[in-house]
């Protein structure tokens, strides 16, 4: 390879290796931006969207789990809350609806 290509190559690389860190810094960015502390969270939610907390669990290492939603308007949120108090939002969207099932026959043999 000469000199000429070798210098092609690296400027690529180069090119490539700072568009690598400029989308990990912005996704940081980005993550750093949906986490709060948790009662900020929570009003931000109450105020913003009319949203409620639905129902409660723990997940990995301790975290807190929450469905947040408002059934008037549809708008649902799950949050994750560590141990520390920082509170992420998971996944948001629209036409929340509470369901009532009943769980499978269970007199039935397996």
């Amino acid at each position: 390879m000469n000199r000429e290509m070798k210098m092609l190559h690296m400027s690529a690389l180069m090119m490539a290796t700072g568009l690598l860190i400029a989308t990990t810094a912005n996704a940081a960015a980005q993550q750093v931006r949906n986490c709060g502390p948790r009662p900020q969270v929570v009003e931000r939610l109450t105020s913003n969207y009319g949203e409620t907390r639905q129902s409660i669990g723990l997940g990995a290492n301790n975290s807190l789990i929450e469905v947040y939603a408002s059934p008037s308007t549809g708008t649902w949120t799950i949050t994750m809350t560590r141990a520390d108090g920082l509170t992420c939002l998971i996944a948001s969207g629209q036409s929340y609806e509470t369901l009532v099932e009943a769980l499978p026959n269970s007199d039935s043999e397996a």
